[in-house]
């Protein structure tokens, strides 16, 4: 068996998922931590019991010499992706990093050319793929079971727990973030672009800034968006406890200035084949949970995911979604195919991912695995999405294509 060694860069709460499933796999060895705050190293190599070595950005390069490293896993701010890819890849290494797997036309160049340079593998952590209730929805396309889609209809709530978060952190101003387009809707045109297993063609976005903010403020009274980090352990070691270090706040009141993304978007999709996608995200909603319809020649695919029903307080409360899928032909009753409470961590994604990622599962024949191409298919339609909102008119992915140097 062949242990490779793996190095985290960015020890901010996504990291958690990765440090766990490494310090306890039998394939991975855990061989050193990069982040501009030392608490943040500490605070992880508590929760594993470990001596994790531990490196500051500028030593990033070292780093991955000296301690020998195979595969890098970036879980830095959106906007620094680009930069740890390429850096990992020109040194030899494999990179696995969280979605987006950059944040602008700019870095995705960077991303392509070092890969074809190199060599190197670079994975995207698309987790909703792994979901089950996911690849059966894939299975069941794939299968024919309503015949040639033409239409999907996409609609995607974050509730005011876990919507107002994107506004208290980095990513509420978009040259961190992308934007919620680029960030989290991102995950969702990639379940469409691996779900119909084409992407997209030409992108039109209309959208706005509606809820959070310092001009929508003056609606709010209360202080139930107000993040009492006191109130989870783990985020008050991440963050309160670091700020004295960095001056990063991880509490920023949402109705404060400087957040330059939208909270409520609408996006028209059509992809190569001549499928249309109608998407809409916001992130206000009294619930959590999202519905995807398809709509074919011979019938109609719904799944509908309820999450979070009532969230109290500021903090987000994950919980197990309760996911119901149907298939109704034409001219026959509707036929339920999956009824039920979804796991935990993304619907029990988290795991699957994890285990294939770190070589302990084969790789099935749903093509749950995202590479370098399917991250920059769901970046491409989130930027373009972008630059309609910009300009107010349609934006073709050739155009993007041709900009960053690749084919169409």
């Amino acid at each position: 068996m062949v242990t490779r060694r793996y190095a985290i860069v960015g020890l901010g709460s996504r990291a958690q998922l990765f440090t766990r499933a490494l310090a306890g796999s039998p394939q991975a060895e855990l061989a050193a931590f990069c982040d501009h705050n030392e608490t943040r190293m500490r605070v992880h190599n508590g929760w594993i019991g470990a001596s994790v070595p531990g490196y500051r950005p500028a030593d990033f390069a070292a780093m991955l010499a000296k301690e020998r490293v195979d595969v890098v896993v970036v879980c830095t701010p959106d906007h620094t992706h680009a930069d740890y890819v390429v850096a990992a890849l020109r040194a030899g290494c494999d990179v696995v990093t969280e979605k987006p797997m950059t944040t602008d036309l700019g870095g995705a160049r960077r991303i392509l050319f070092a890969r074809r340079e190199t060599g190197g593998s670079v994975r995207v952590a698309f987790n909703y793929r792994y979901n089950p209730v996911h690849r059966r929805v894939r299975e069941l396309l794939a299968a024919g079971a309503i015949g040639e889609i033409g239409s999907v209809e996409f609609s995607w709530l974050l509730d005011t727990a876990h919507g107002a978060d994107y506004f208290r952190r980095w990513h509420r101003d978009k040259a961190n973030s992308g934007g919620l387009l680029v960030h989290k809707s991102g995950h969702h045109f990639d379940l469409v672009n691996w779900w119909l297993g084409r992407g997209p063609e030409t992108v039109f976005a209309l959208g706005r800034l509606f809820f959070y903010g310092d001009e929508n403020g003056r609606r709010h009274t209360d202080d139930r968006f107000a993040l009492d980090l006191e109130a989870s352990p783990k985020l008050s070691a991440l963050y309160r406890d670091a700020e004295r270090e960095d001056g990063y706040v991880r509490n920023q009141d949402v109705f404060a200035p400087g957040v330059t993304i939208e909270d409520d978007v609408s996006v028209l999709v059509r992809l190569r084949g001549g499928v249309v996608l109608n998407y809409h995200l916001h992130a206000y909603s009294p619930r959590e949970g999202y519905r995807v319809a398809f709509s074919g020649s011979g019938g109609r695919l719904e799944l509908d995911v309820r999450e979070n029903e009532f969230p109290v307080g500021a903090m987000p409360t994950p919980e197990p979604g309760c996911a119901r899928l149907t298939v109704q032909r034409h001219w026959e009753p509707p036929e339920v195919v999956v009824d039920g409470v979804l796991g935990e961590g993304h619907g029990g994604g988290d795991e699957r991912m994890l285990a294939e990622l770190l070589g302990e599962a084969e790789p099935d024949e749903l093509g749950c695995a995202a590479d370098h191409d399917s991250g920059l298919q769901a970046l491409l339609t989130g930027l373009a999405a972008n630059r309609s909102l910009a300009t107010g008119a349609p934006v073709a992915i050739d155009a993007l294509l041709a900009e960053i140097g690749e084919p169409a």
